[in-house]
């Protein structure tokens, strides 16, 4: 696929399902092949090391029934929330739980700097999804010193820190200048979040 699509640097997007059979919640048999959907598409190396883009997040509240997880086949809560904050003007959502806690965004992970300097997101349980990317930047923050703290935090928190950004495959990391229309910090992106957009580069393709 690389070779066919001339992929240099880019993503290669894999989905395999359980395969064509009889409408049933059921699993089907085992001997039903699986259906491999596989998508190819350049990214420019430069957009994702320099971007100077930045993302202004709408918070959404989340319910799941019976306390589940986010990291499910489905996927529905977390489109009709990007539309819906693309909707109001925003370019995403972060989910809030029942504890008014931030979990993740709709197709991200999330951080924030405090006003002390620390780095706090979501702890990997339940309620988000690991994200690659999010453990290569958990991995750069702790290489270059940095305090970091895996757990949730509220939206006022995240109105009051020093920055916010999001880690996800395609935009690396993406600073978040916004948030339900409260300015973070000078409503710029932030040292932090430039710097671990560019020592991830060095980091993954180091090691």
């Amino acid at each position: 696929m690389v070779t066919k699509n001339r992929i240099g640097y880019g993503i290669i997007y894999l989905q395999i399902s359980r395969g064509v059979a009889r409408r049933d919640p059921a699993f089907p048999s085992p001997q039903t092949a699986p259906t491999v959907v596989a998508t190819a598409r350049p990214l420019k190396m430069h957009a994702t090391r320099r971007s100077r883009q930045r993302v202004s997040p709408l918070s959404v509240y989340r319910t799941i029934a019976g306390g589940g997880s986010t990291s499910r086949p489905s996927a529905v809560a977390n489109v009709l929330a990007r539309q819906a904050a693309l909707d109001a003007g925003a370019r995403d959502a972060w989910f809030v739980d029942k504890d008014g806690k931030v979990t993740e965004a709709a197709s991200a992970n999330a951080w924030i700097v405090t006003p002390a300097g620390t780095l706090v997101t979501r702890q990997a349980d339940h309620a988000i999804l690991r994200g690659i990317t999010r453990g290569v930047s958990l991995d750069v923050v702790k290489a270059q010193g940095l305090t970091v703290e895996e757990r949730g935090f509220t939206l006022e928190e995240a109105y009051a820190a020093r920055e916010a950004f999001e880690t996800s495959a395609t935009q690396i990391v993406m600073p978040v200048v916004s948030i339900d229309g409260h300015k973070i910090a000078d409503g710029k992106p932030g040292p932090v979040a430039k710097a671990l957009r560019r020592e991830f580069h060095r980091f993954a393709e180091a090691g």
